[in-house]
């Protein structure tokens, strides 16, 4: 049995989400304005508001919000990442600051 998984996730601007696996991922844009890259592909997919990316294969998936968005992601799966005694389990889920504070 497959279960479908949907969140929201708030971007100030200049933040990029980055989803490990796009395979199957659904991006909608909910607000503001962002920039889907994935690697290995020329394309520059922009969406504003109303407007969704679903991804079809396996590649990482950036999120960039041009502008201060709200996205929804559905079905996207968390990565495998090793974990450490001195840092413990950390979240494929994590947003770049790119050298602003999202405050």
């Amino acid at each position: 049995m497959s279960t479908s998984s949907t969140f929201h996730v708030s971007l100030p601007h200049r933040c990029v989400f980055a989803v490990p696996d796009g395979a199957g991922v659904g991006i909608e844009c909910r607000s503001g304005s962002v920039w889907v890259t994935l690697d290995h592909d020329p394309r520059d997919i922009v969406l504003a508001p109303g407007e969704r990316f679903e991804g079809t294969d396996h590649r990482r998936v950036l999120v960039s919000a041009l502008a201060s968005s709200c996205i929804t992601v559905r079905d996207a799966q968390p990565a495998a990442i090793p974990l450490t005694q001195r840092t413990g389990a950390r979240s494929p889920w994590r947003l770049l600051p790119h050298g602003l504070s999202p405050t």
